[in-house]
């Protein structure tokens, strides 16, 4: 299912530089903590699926998984940084194709989307294979999504050109979360905590919905009105709810998988 990025050979990039910052490292282990606790809790698909970052200081430059790897795998200095044309930076290995064609067009039509992370993660995606709306408002976990989010009707198989990329980009608009029908969902954000914030609650918001769908009884929606009011009371504390949930994450890796951070 993955492809392997034929991207051309980039010039060696000397140390020292602003690659070598400290946010740059502390974006690199924050955004390896995301991929290790999303493999913990089943958000992966083998090694298909793909999270990234703009590099802190170069927006020309992102964070992304090498192809070939498991979440479970991914520690902060495995992470590639790659440009915008296709190149390797920094890093051993390529990134998978669709994942350079979707992040790097999402990053560089998208001045906002510092972080995104695309999945297939099996409940979210079974509400994106549905048709309608998918989420439904009736649990108070999908109301941190009220108003944020957009569906992409347009299937367009695997993403591996420049347009299909960009199709994708445009399609997001001004939402923070894309349900990519017949295909999974991605989430866009401006820091990686953020980033992993939505993703968590966004899987966990259609589990719930699943699991109530499936007792076959009617579900009882939240009124416009309290839902907005509801959206607004979650979103004032949300940026730092956002960064104490990727802190934890990160003290319980640290804990049990010490070498995400090497």
């Amino acid at each position: 299912m993955a492809h392997a990025l034929g991207a051309p050979a980039a010039p060696a990039i000397l140390r020292n530089t602003e690659l070598d910052a400290d946010a740059v490292r502390q974006a690199r282990v924050d955004l390896a903590a995301c991929f290790r606790m999303a493999g913990r809790l089943g958000m992966h698909e083998g090694i298909c699926n793909h999270f990234s970052f703009v590099v802190p200081g170069r927006d020309d430059l992102f964070l992304v998984n090498p192809y070939g790897w498991a979440f479970s795998e991914i520690t902060a200095s495995r992470l590639l940084v790659c440009d915008f044309r296709g190149n390797v930076i920094a890093g051993d290995g390529v990134p998978e194709a669709t994942a350079f064609f979707i992040h790097a067009r999402v990053h560089k039509n998208l001045a906002r989307a510092k972080a995104a992370f695309h999945t297939h993660m099996p409940n979210a995606t079974a509400l994106a294979m549905l048709e309608g709306p998918p989420l439904l408002w009736a649990g108070q976990t999908a109301l941190k999504f009220y108003g944020r989010t957009v569906v992409d009707e347009e299937y367009g198989g695997l993403a591996l050109d420049e347009q299909e990329g960009d199709r994708i980009a445009a399609s997001i608009g001004d939402a923070d979360i894309v349900f990519m029908k017949n295909h999974g969902v991605m989430v866009v954000g401006p820091t990686v905590a953020e980033a992993w914030d939505d993703l968590y609650y966004l899987e966990r918001a259609a589990e719930a919905q699943r699991l109530a769908l499936s007792t076959g009884r009617t579900l009882k929606p939240v009124p416009p009105e309290m839902a907005q009011r509801t959206y607004e009371q979650m979103r004032e504390g949300d940026r730092e709810s956002a960064r104490l949930h990727l802190e934890s994450v990160k003290r319980i890796l640290a804990r049990e998988e010490p070498d995400f951070m090497h």
